[in-house]
């Protein structure tokens, strides 16, 4: 079954064979025609040959003649280079298909100098041509009507290679698509410009000079209403040639840079899905391509800030791309909440372990979503427990009361999600930095109420199993008489102070307040220091 998903071998579109088979056709036409004008108009027949109505028959039939056969050599010759060989077997490898790419590449960006190669043979063989006919009658009518030719293929053949340059920007832009510009030896800007003021300037005044010289030379033959009529039409012609020659260079230039000038703004915007198309062989096209690696870059750059921002947290991710990421820290008033999940243990021992994963976190998701809504940042994940701080890395107002109020709505929406779970509460001054080494460190914050908050989440563990008997004087959530303090009397009348506990591994009682809401008149009473219950 072949794979409908693998790249058809490049093609240069038949469209853009058409147009260009037109424009051999046209350009030479025209040219042609021009030619003929200007040798009516321009060249002195008359002063040149004695038989000037033999000389410009024999001119004319070769003309008629020589024009059509090689205008349709030309265009079978530059058809034939516009077709890519398709890659060898029905279902070409992939090695096949890259080598058919490189030869669609060759074929489409070397297609406008073969095109003018094409067209210049003609033109070239054709000022031999006439020369040699033309010297039969006269040397310097030979060299008259060779000069004329050739300035009339110079001109006719620029402004075809310029018309084909644009013809062929789809395509360049469709090989462009694997793999960026990288040719040399291409024409570049400076080329490009430099030849639009020779091509279209300096060969028609080269023309207007030889007409001066001429009319100097044959001053018989040139009268002033004569030379005025050759010196007229060659101006416009060469106002005609000039412009167009101008116009499809500033083209190519202009569509370029601004392509590269509207996805800029895009990007100004924070769209950095932004692509330019690659559809210039000069210089221009390495600016389109670069810019299309700037903005990968930046995709880049953003995908990864936005992961290491998931890791550490977004605060974390902007100083350290600031550069700001020193070893040490600074003394912060800082609030500290730590959640720990209840029976995880028991969970992971009878439970597969994938649904173990999904369980903790879809639980810390619940934590994540409450301690953002209130400013904080979950600093760590450590096993099924979370520590999360207020006032730091961003400094905030009042993370007492924030840390305080972000505990009250966590431990509803945690049970609104049937997950069992001890929050403790506490606040002071604390070590918020980056410690570890240089080459591996985190942020994190150290200090009495990071531990006060772990012992305290523990408490509130166990009151969780004493709720179960259906005797707890509260629910799941304990914070200290420190975290009250510090926090608004707003979110300090929300709980109450029931008493003072020696937590584990401190010389000093600690008051402990639970939320109103959560607190239930107990049936017994809770003995300080040996948390002993007494029936009441």
């Amino acid at each position: 079954m072949p794979d409908e998903t693998r790249e058809a071998p490049h093609q240069v579109a038949w469209s853009t064979k058409v147009w260009v088979g037109a424009l051999i056709v046209i350009s030479n036409v025209v040219g042609a025609a021009i030619l003929v004008g200007l040798a009516g108009w321009v060249l002195p027949f008359r002063a040149l040959v004695a038989d000037e109505t033999t000389a410009l028959r024999a001119n004319l039939v070769l003309l008629a003649v020589y024009a059509p056969a090689a205008g349709l050599a030309a265009f079978a010759f530059g058809w034939a280079w516009l077709r890519v060989p398709d890659p060898p077997g029905p279902h070409p490898s992939e090695a096949d298909l890259a080598c058919h790419r490189q030869r669609a590449r060759r074929v489409v960006l070397r297609a406008p100098i073969r095109l003018a190669v094409v067209q210049a043979v003609p033109w070239t063989i054709g000022v031999a041509l006439f020369a040699v006919v033309d010297a039969t009658w006269s040397r310097t009518l030979a060299v008259a009507v060779a000069c004329m030719i050739a300035l009339g293929g110079i001109a006719t053949v620029t402004v075809a290679y310029r018309f084909s340059e644009l013809l062929l920007r789809r395509e360049v832009a469709r090989v462009f698509v694997h793999e960026p510009p990288t040719e040399k030896g291409l024409p570049g800007v400076a080329v490009r410009s430099l030849g639009a003021w020779v091509m279209g300037t300096g060969v028609p005044l080269l023309g207007v000079l030889i007409t001066a010289g001429t009319s100097l030379v044959y001053a018989d033959y040139f009268t002033v209403q004569r030379l005025g009529l050759v010196v007229l039409v060659l101006a416009l012609v060469a106002l005609g040639v000039g412009f167009l020659v101008t116009v499809l260079s500033s083209t190519s230039i202009v569509a370029s840079v601004t392509a590269v000038r509207r996805a800029l703004r895009r990007v100004e915007r924070g769209d950095l899905q932004t692509r330019v198309e690659v559809s210039d062989t000069t210089e221009l096209g390495l600016l389109q391509s670069g810019f299309n690696t700037m903005v990968a870059g930046l995709r880049e750059r953003d995908r990864v800030r936005e992961l290491f921002g998931r890791q550490v947290g977004e605060a974390v991710a902007e100083a350290a791309v600031a550069g700001d990421v020193e070893l040490g820290g600074e003394v912060r008033e800082v609030a500290v909440l730590f959640v720990d999940l209840v029976g995880s243990t028991a969970l992971a021992a009878t439970r597969p372990p994938t649904e173990v994963v999904a369980r903790l976190n879809v639980f810390f998701s619940e934590v994540v979503e409450g301690v953002e809504r209130h400013g904080g940042w979950v600093n760590k994940f450590e096993g099924d427990a979370a520590l999360a701080v207020f006032g730091a890395p961003q400094e905030l107002d009042d993370p007492a009361a924030r840390a305080l109020a972000a505990a009250r709505e966590l431990a509803d929406r945690l049970e609104r999600t049937g997950a069992h779970a001890g929050i403790g509460v506490s606040a002071g001054e604390a070590v918020a930095g980056h410690v570890g080494d240089a080459r591996r460190y985190e942020y994190t914050v150290i200090g009495d109420p990071v531990n006060e908050a772990s012992r305290l989440c523990d408490l509130a563990k166990r009151s969780r199993r004493w709720g179960e008997s259906g005797d707890a004087a509260w629910r799941g959530v304990v914070a200290s008489g420190a975290a009250l303090a510090r926090a608004g009397d707003d979110e300090a009348r929300r709980w109450l102070v029931i008493g003072a506990e020696r937590l584990r591994g401190r010389t000093a009682d600690t008051d402990v307040a639970v939320p109103r809401d959560r607190y239930v008149t107990p049936s017994f009473d809770v003995v300080p220091a040996t948390n002993e219950v007494t029936r009441g």
